[in-house]
């Protein structure tokens, strides 16, 4: 499929700018809420450097209040679905909605199943350096991530109460539908061994139909997933998938028939300005099947990457960390001389309640930063309406996406000298899925605020509640961890 058709940024002066849009964007959000801020977001002239600043005002400006920062969230969103086109295959556009009542230019899909033939795993098990823990090690694990502050206390017992409720684990009576089936991160894995019914969606790339195909045969679980309606005779793995950004009135057709309560999860991802286009796809497809249906809960997961309010222990816990540094206390302030303040940095104002965690990472970049708001921002409005919301922060984790930037493998892999945790992928997927498994069941509290719906239950690999404010370490920590990303 071509880059210019499809979900595709706006035409700005002729040019499809990534940066004119976000900057847009953010403007729009903060407008209501915030002018001064909003103002800053339009005249800030390097967009791709100076987005850090703005992301985190987006954040500071809705701790005001609640209605700020649902404010900020639904005015995001809106400037999102009215700038954002849809290019057709003719050269003409139209918004996003608009494209839902397009006659389709595609054959339609249809549903193929694959069954599984393995028996379904009725314990919590979670495995983590070669091992596969579960009873009284899963316990303890978990007690020592949250001693160590790898996670908030909500996450640590929330895994615990799934872990007093095996039967939870079997979703087999709801429709877990996994957008992008294929991601590291998600939970299908999790889920098909458990016995759920996975739908899945991903690319129409054979390599990742054929993975998916064999691994739901050895599951106890149901895959369902979309194929074209031919009578094209070539094995399922080279017929199978759906491509979001350029088929989504299709995708929306085939979900709005799939029987059974939905749960829409949101596991995308891509490199680049498409990060952007496909989470824009994804947001057209939650708005498009709530309108037509009235059991679509939501999950997604949250990068720890961004920008977050936390509580006040984590605020204190971090400032205990920072006066009990041991020896890299003797260090610190000659490297905070060197760097003119740059290095090692307290994490928090003392005393402050929440705290502001800005572990936004510049080399990530304005697209992944605005494509990853954009799912918080869908979570705190469909939560306001009513909608079933699991949203979690999900942990530092060596991803495919992440070890193949040399600088960010090496942060990672000097991330510990500084408290902070990173998790393999098998570790990250099955941890997450359970605390999904969690709020399924047995819902997520109430909360006054937007931010404590964020912080409840999440994963962040200690960056919440480390002794140092994370951008002031990186440096270093690349430095650490070169020779160990080379190995």
């Amino acid at each position: 499929m071509s880059d210019s058709t499809g979900v595709v940024f706006p035409e700005v002066d002729g040019a499809r700018s990534t940066s004119a849009l976000g900057r847009a964007v953010v403007a729009d959000a903060l407008r209501a809420v915030d002018p001064v801020g909003s103002r800053a977001a339009e005249q800030e002239t390097s967009w791709r450097h100076g987005y850090v600043t703005h992301f985190r005002r987006l954040l500071e400006a809705g701790l005001l209040s609640p209605d700020a920062a649902r404010t900020i969230a639904a005015d995001g969103l809106a400037s999102l679905h009215d700038r954002m086109r849809v290019r057709l295959e003719s050269g003409d556009e139209v918004g996003l909605a608009e494209s839902f009542a397009l006659p389709g230019d595609a054959d339609p899909l249809g549903t193929e199943v694959i069954e599984g033939r393995g028996e379904p795993e009725r314990e919590l098990s979670l495995p983590w350096h070669g091992e596969r823990l579960r009873g009284d090690a899963l316990r303890r694990r978990l007690d020592a991530w949250e001693e160590d502050g790898v996670l908030e206390p909500s996450a640590a017992e929330a895994v615990r109460e799934v872990q007093a409720h095996p039967e939870w684990l079997d979703l087999s009576d709801q429709r877990v539908v996994v957008l992008g089936a294929g991601s590291e991160m998600g939970p299908l894995r999790a889920l098909l061994g458990w016995g759920g019914d996975v739908v899945g969606v991903d690319l129409p790339r054979p390599e990742v139909w054929s993975r998916l195909a064999e691994l739901t045969s050895r599951s106890a679980g149901r895959l369902q997933l979309p194929a074209p309606v031919t009578s094209d005779p070539r094995p399922l793995e080279q017929r199978a998938g759906a491509d979001l950004v350029h088929r989504l009135p299709q995708v929306a057709d085939w979900l709005t028939g799939i029987e059974g309560p939905l749960v829409l999860g949101n596991y995308v991802y891509a490199d680049g300005a498409t990060n952007v286009r496909v989470a824009m796809a994804v947001d057209a497809l939650t708005v498009e099947l709530q309108r037509r249906r009235d059991d679509v809960a939501l999950a997604f997961l949250a990068t720890p990457t961004d920008v977050f309010a936390v509580p006040a222990d984590a605020v204190a816990r971090s400032g205990y960390a920072y006066d009990h540094a041991g020896a890299r206390t003797l260090l610190r302030q000659p490297l905070r001389v060197l760097s003119g303040g740059r290095l090692l940095r307290r994490n928090y104002a003392p005393g402050a309640d929440p705290g502001v965690n800005d572990s936004l990472v510049p080399q990530q970049g304005p697209n992944y930063a605005l494509a990853k708001r954009l799912q918080r921002w869908r979570a705190t409005t469909a939560r306001a309406a009513g909608s079933v919301v699991s949203l979690k922060v999900a942990p530092p984790t060596r991803t495919r996406s992440v070890v193949k930037n040399r600088a960010l493998a090496a942060a990672y892999a000097g991330a510990h000298r500084f408290g902070i945790e990173v998790f393999e992928p098998a570790t990250s997927n099955v941890l997450m899925a359970a605390l999904l498994v969690h709020d399924l069941r047995a819902g997520t509290p109430a909360h006054e605020h937007p931010w404590q719906d964020e912080a409840f239950g999440a994963v962040h690999g200690g960056l919440w509640r480390g002794p140092y404010e994370p951008r002031s370490a990186l440096g270093l920590a690349v430095v650490l961890g070169l020779g160990s990303a080379r190995g």
